[in-house]
């Protein structure tokens, strides 16, 4: 026969893992410092700012009750990427110009 089983073991397996953290300071996309980026969130006046501490670029947005670091840091660097483009297709312009 058997042994029964405890109370405890079906706590256990039942209970939730807790989920990952995710980082709140990050790289600066122009310095290039690693941990130098803070991201502040004012929920009250719906802002959220991320700013590099050796460099002192900054970035600002709107937020909402469900926006995290992560978030904020991930527009300013998609922000960047567009602002990188924009700045190559300038620059293609300029250089067809002058072709012609």
């Amino acid at each position: 026969m058997g042994k029964r089983k405890s109370r405890m073991s079906k706590v256990i397996a039942t209970a939730k893992k807790a989920a990952p953290k995710l980082e709140t300071v990050f790289r600066c996309p122009f310095c290039d410092h690693t941990g130098m980026v803070e991201c502040r969130i004012d929920l009250k006046l719906m802002v959220a700012e991320a700013s590099c501490c050796n460099c002192l670029a900054k970035y600002s947005t709107t937020a909402h009750a469900l926006t995290e670091p992560i978030d904020v840091y991930s527009e300013w660097i998609d922000e960047c990427e567009l602002a990188n483009v924009a700045a190559a297709d300038d620059d293609d312009r300029r250089k067809s110009r002058r072709r012609n």
